[in-house]
């Protein structure tokens, strides 16, 4: 191991202790309560953030992500989108099955599991793809301050982007991982989904092409 790495594991054992020391956990999970959109600006600029730090490492063996702040920052707006998002199909799912166009009023697995599949149908592909955009102009306008966005739109790989992060991580990984997230209270279904941020990271980092210079 590198000393960066050594790094890199001091510091997760130190978020890891905020989160489970009482007075902190309870300090952070209060506040992001209070503030929901703050608060889901803050968990996806940090966690899923680091996902994007971690899938660089594994990809180019190093910690320098190309313009992380920008990227942290696309995050961080990704996480205020969820917020509502979150709300927008748990409510609805209730809605439907409260006016049997849906079964299983009342059994919180079929609730769960309802709202993962028509969330991650409807949309994931649409935020994942987003990202996929905006992460590939910050890494490429940074090469080049040539480098425009319909450029970028022209570049993605939209047949890999369809095969993997489509067809094969929304149904293997994220539908059941979200029925577990829509299984848990409000504060902490936030929390997980922010968790799994990381997660999100890695896919969506390991699954796009290494970035070309001069771009």
């Amino acid at each position: 191991m590198k000393k960066s790495d050594y790094m890199m594991a001091f510091f997760t054992i130190i978020a890891i202790f905020i989160l489970v020391f009482p007075p902190t956990s309870n300090a952070f999970f209060g506040f992001t309560d209070a503030y929901p959109l703050i608060g889901g600006f803050l968990k996806f600029f940090l966690f899923a953030s680091f996902g994007d730090v971690i899938s660089h490492r594994i990809r180019n063996h190093n910690y320098a992500v190309p313009g992380l702040l920008y990227k942290a920052i696309v995050w961080g707006v990704i996480g205020i989108i969820i917020v509502f998002v979150f709300h927008i199909f748990s409510m609805g799912i209730l809605s439907l099955q409260d006016e049997g166009l849906l079964p299983f009023a009342g059994n919180m697995f079929a609730f769960a599991l309802f709202t993962s599949v028509f969330m991650n149908m409807i949309f994931a592909p649409t935020m994942m793809l987003f990202h996929r955009i905006t992460d590939h102009y910050i890494e490429h306008r940074i090469v080049s301050d040539q480098h425009q966005i319909k450029t970028t739109i022209d570049m993605v790989d939209y047949r890999g982007f369809l095969s993997f992060v489509v067809f094969k991580t929304i149904p293997l990984f994220w539908i059941p991982a979200h029925t577990i997230t829509f299984m848990l209270s409000d504060t902490y279904r936030v929390f997980f989904a922010s968790m799994l941020g990381i997660a999100l990271g890695l896919l969506l980092g390991i699954a796009k092409p290494k970035v070309k210079q001069g771009g």
